[in-house]
Order: structure tokens, then sequence, then C-alpha cells
């Protein structure tokens, strides 16, 4: 068995970059070995601005001999591309999400992962932060009781006020739906299990928008999926949640999630971040009461480090191909439900998820 840092190389120079990196580069059992991206001179900034030696284009990355994992953090319609490329090369890849933009690539790239033993990881890591995995320990010790219902909310005005490049984002692929879903959807299904099934309605209120930062600010882009979802969903455990998806709305409400059970309701941290209020509200209380989170909270990243590790100990590790396979899943079936006006069922199963050991610690050298 190999020793020593894991040898990870990034795919995708671009924004999201910054935010794996401020991490990937201080976690001792990872060692960053190259930056790449299909435009050479991102790369190479993004590679000095943290000091890693190597930058260029995707193909040093996938031949590079001391690279393990490769990070794969380009546009969401390159994510089976690339992923494939990756594991042809006999890596191992973490990409960001959605694991693809539909079941069909994603089933090839899960078949073709296993036939020749790689490894696949997608975010969102966000669930083994302290916030996601102190709440799945009050869960699982029963504080709440028996898990029954839960209600998410995303609303925003939409990124097209800051980010300077937002089109993308309202693309097939995107949308609130498949930009935000996962975080929400992942941290639903680590305490009701698998989606049953799914109903939903879905809207567009305009059919264009305008860039409002940067240097392309003032320019209109089309808009081409639902700018605003209403889902429920029903697992198989017999759990249901209401959902809502918008980048529509003048008053911001993220990051909301709440779970009852038989016994009390749990208001669950923002699911888009590692950490923060973790609150209880049991039968007959006046007021939430709120609970400390432990655990990890260093940010995107965790589930690199949570693959390299288990990658070297023999294990399962936690945010699985399999798992985003089945959160893309339920949200295809989301899109198909709005489409069809009825229910859909959801085919493929959520793999279980193991929570993080109370003493995992990212800062901490253990290879």
């Amino acid at each position: 068995m190999s020793r020593g840092p894991v040898g990870v190389a990034v795919i995708g120079a671009g924004v999201i970059s910054k935010e794996y990196l401020n991490n990937l580069t201080t976690f001792p059992d990872l060692k960053v070995h190259a930056v790449t991206d299909l435009l050479p001179e991102v790369a190479k900034v993004r590679a000095q601005e943290y000091g890693i030696p190597e930058h260029g284009t995707p193909e040093l990355a996938l031949d590079h001999p001391d690279v393990e994992i490769i990070v794969n953090l380009t546009t969401p319609a390159a994510h089976v591309e690339i992923a494939t490329a990756a594991v042809r090369a006999g890596k191992h890849v973490w990409s960001e999400k959605p694991f693809s933009l539909d079941r069909e690539s994603g089933l090839r790239l899960l078949k073709e992962a296993d036939e020749t033993g790689l490894r696949l990881g997608c975010a969102p890591d966000t669930f083994l932060g302290a916030g996601l995995q102190t709440a799945r320990r009050i869960i699982e010790r029963g504080d709440i009781g028996v898990p029954l219902t839960a209600q998410t909310i995303f609303q925003t005005p939409g990124p097209e006020s800051w980010h300077p490049s937002p089109a993308f984002l309202f693309q097939r692929g995107a949308g609130p739906l498949f930009d935000m879903g996962p975080y929400y959807l992942t941290a639903l299904v680590q305490t009701f299990g698998s989606v049953r099934r799914v109903s939903a309605v879905g809207s567009m209120a305009k059919a264009t928008r305008t860039i409002g930062s940067g240097p392309r600010a003032g320019e209109e882009f089309e808009v081409e999926v639902p700018t605003h979802v209403s889902a429920l969903i029903e697992f198989a455990s017999g759990g249901s949640a209401n959902s809502i998806f918008s980048f529509e709305s003048p008053h911001i409400r993220a990051g909301f999630v709440e779970i009852t059970g038989t016994e009390a309701t749990l208001s669950l941290p923002d699911p888009n971040t590692f950490d923060g209020e973790l609150k209880i509200w049991g039968t007959g209380d006046r007021e939430w009461t709120t609970v400390e989170t432990t655990g990890p909270a260093d940010g995107r990243g965790l589930g690199v480090l949570d693959m390299a590790r288990s990658l070297r100990g023999g294990e399962p590790h936690r945010a699985t191909g399999q798992l985003a396979h089945h959160v893309l899943d339920t949200m295809v079936s989301v899109s198909e439900s709005i489409d069809t006006g009825s229910f859909i069922d959801v085919a493929s199963p959520a793999p279980a998820s193991g929570p993080l050991p109370e003493g995992w610690s990212p800062g901490e050298a253990t290879l």
C-alpha cells in the first residue's frame, strides 16, 4: 500500500476552483501537483496563486504519473466527458455537481469506473461538515423520534446580478433545481434514504436575463430551464418532503431545511455550507433549543480528502458517484414531472453512506 499524501490534479480553473484549492493545498494528506484548464493561461494564473508547480491543459493532469485523483471542476456539460477521460487514464475522479446531465451518461460512467476498479466521487460534500454530521447523529440517536416529513426552501432573485458569466446557470443541467438541488436533496437522502417518486410544477418568469456585473454587464442571455420549481418528494422509507428551488424571489430565503419527527422538529444549517446553526423544537417546547455542532467545517474538498483516505485504507468513501447519480436521477424525474404533470418513479437506489468518525480531522496527517 502506498504511503504519504495522495496526488491530486485539478481540471477546470474557474471560480469554484479557488474554494477547492483553499483547502486542497492545506490538507496534509493531499498533494496538488497541477492545475489545468482548456485555457492554459487561466490555469497558469490559478497555479501561481497557490504555489502549485505545474499547469497547462487537461492532458497534463490525465497523463501525470503522480496523480491518483482528478478533481473535475469543469462546467456541468463537460462533467461526464472529463470524468470518463480520467477513468480511461486510470485515475479516480471527484467531480463538481451535478454528476451528469442525464441518467444514461451517468450510468455509463458508473459502469466504466466499476469495471476498472476506479472510484467516483461527487459534490456536494457539505453533508460531511459539522452541521449536517451533527444533525445526522441527533436523528440516528432518536432525539426527534422517527423522521416523518421535511421542508426545504431555496429562493433568491438569481445569480445574474453578481456572477460575471452566469448564462450556464440558466442552461440545461443548471437552473435552481440542478444548481442548488444537489445540496438539499443530498441532505434529505442522508436522513430518509432513497427517493421513491416525485411530483413537481415549474415556471419561467422571463425568457432572457441580463448580466449585472463584470466586463459583460448589460449583456442579455437566454433562459432555457424553469427558474422556479416546487417539488413533492416521497421516500421509500415512507417519509416525504416539500421543496422549493427558485431564482425568482426578491426576498432571499436560502438554506431552510426542517425535518419533523414523531417527537421533535430539527432545523438544519444551510446545506450549501459546512456548519451553521442547528436547532431542535421538541413536543411541548415553547422555543427552539440551539445544539452545538462538532466536526470539520473547512469547506469544499472534504469529499476529496475522504476519498483519498478511504482509498488508502481500502474502505468505502462517503460522497460516492452512486449517491450523486441517485440525486441526479431524482432531479431528472422532477423535470419529467414538470413536463408531464404526473408522478415519476425514481428507479435508482441511494447507497448507504456511513457517518464520519467524530474525531475526523482534515488538518491531521494520517497517510
